[in-house]
């Protein structure tokens, strides 16, 4: 206990849990009570907190002593210390970055997709041949139909490989416009961002170490992996891709989704554009 704040929530403590005075706590811990009793006098400095976390949100690299600049520019006067300490309270430290760079993605609001091709989700799964040789599945997502429009294995998928595959998705299932990945070196690779740029289609990377915000495509990796990968024994690659490609059908076109009233993916497809085009 070194800071007047956590003196007086472990007087506190003592009188809730124990039962004693303020006093007898305060002679229990060796705390002045003048510490305990203090009543802060400080401002609420609302309008400044507001101010500065709005500088930091446009800013997003900018430290406290160029936020303060920032202030001063819109005619707010404040000490330089005191931005500080509210900068530390509001936790808006900038974060050292590591070497590599990370694509940021758009950073608009994760809306819930209301319509096939409104959002695809994309995740890559490992697994392992009998011989010890390791390959990799990319799974690519329909999030509001369910259904799985590709399940690529290979022992390499990069960049490009990546950025093939969606072409040929598009080809015959039409441009999303937006896709959600993790960050991995594939997906923020320059042959993605290129390929962003020239069909216009957002990518949006959710946080490091959050798999939830991809949820869709999480949950299709647990159903994939275990009624397919870890149900099946795979001798090559070529086998692999054939158990992989027949476990994908029967997911779409036969498998009930609970989520989608136990109705297999396909068939939720067609309910869903009919429904629309009726209306």
């Amino acid at each position: 206990m070194v800071t007047p704040d956590a003196k007086r929530k472990a007087v506190a403590r003592a009188c809730e849990v124990h039962g004693v005075s303020q006093r007898r706590a305060c002679q229990a811990l060796r705390i002045d009570r003048s510490t305990v009793r203090y009543t802060s006098t400080r401002p609420d400095d609302a309008p400044l907190r507001e101010a500065m976390k709005a500088v930091a949100a446009e800013r997003r690299r900018f430290g406290y002593r160029r936020i303060h600049v920032m202030l001063d520019r819109q005619g707010i006067v404040v000490n330089q210390k005191k931005l500080r300490r509210l900068y530390r309270e509001e936790k808006l430290q900038v974060r050292r970055r590591s070497g590599r760079k990370r694509a940021l993605g758009t950073r608009r609001p994760m809306l819930v997709p209301d319509r096939a091709n409104a959002r695809w989700s994309l995740d890559f799964v490992s697994d392992t041949i009998t011989d010890g040789r390791r390959f990799r599945v990319l799974a690519v997502v329909d999030d509001y139909t369910r259904e799985c429009l590709a399940l690529i294995a290979d022992t390499s998928l990069s960049g490009l490989r990546v950025v093939r595959e969606l072409d040929a998705i598009i080809r015959w299932r039409g441009r999303p416009d937006t896709i959600v990945s993790d960050n991995g070196t594939e997906l923020t690779s320059m042959a993605v961002l290129r390929w962003c740029q020239q069909t216009g289609v957002e990518w949006h990377y959710i946080a490091p170490g959050k798999p939830t915000q991809n949820a869709f495509v999480e949950s299709f990796n647990g159903r994939f992996r275990d009624e397919c990968l870890n149900d099946t024994l795979f001798s090559t690659l070529t086998e692999a891709r054939s158990a992989i490609t027949a476990w994908k059908e029967d997911y779409n076109n036969n498998r009930p989704h609970s989520a989608l009233g136990n109705v297999p993916p396909v068939e939720f497809a067609m309910k869903s554009t009919l429904e629309k085009q009726a209306a």
